[in-house]
């Protein structure tokens, strides 16, 4: 969700805090802020159009190896921040969970067809469970 246009605001008026980063730098930052659900939101729907399901734990693991990674790559000296975001306006949640409602109905989908060609069945990840009110 966010605060409308913050992040042009902050780029234009901090040009360096918007670089490209080559990851064959060794870099150390004082402070690293990271924004937390972009990269659960990443993790836990990989770059693909087409809907991959994912277990819990696999999620977690990729949540963790992307945070690792970051941590490496920038080597922060005295803050690193992980901010989530709290509850989204009403009318963003109903629009979420009717994303995620269609989601769902596709994975079940999914579901029925590797059952019926006798495929294995994974446990999967509902990002319904992601949405406020809901115990995660």
């Amino acid at each position: 969700m966010g605060v409308p246009k913050f992040f042009r605001w902050i780029s234009h008026r901090y040009p360096c805090i918007n670089q490209v980063i080559d990851q064959r730098e060794h870099l150390e930052m004082d402070h690293v802020y990271l924004d937390m659900n972009g990269i659960i939101h990443t993790c836990s729907h990989p770059g693909s159009k087409k809907t991959i399901l994912l277990e819990d734990s696999q999620i977690f693991v990729n949540i963790e190896n992307y945070i690792s990674f970051l941590f490496q790559l920038m080597k922060p000296q005295k803050t690193f921040f992980l901010a989530v975001d709290g509850v989204a306006p009403r009318a963003k949640m109903t629009q979420q969970r009717a994303r995620r409602f269609q989601a769902a109905t596709e994975a079940e989908r999914i579901r029925i067809e590797k059952e019926s060609k006798g495929e294995e069945i994974k446990k999967s990840f509902d990002s319904n469970c992601i949405s406020p009110g809901e115990f995660y």
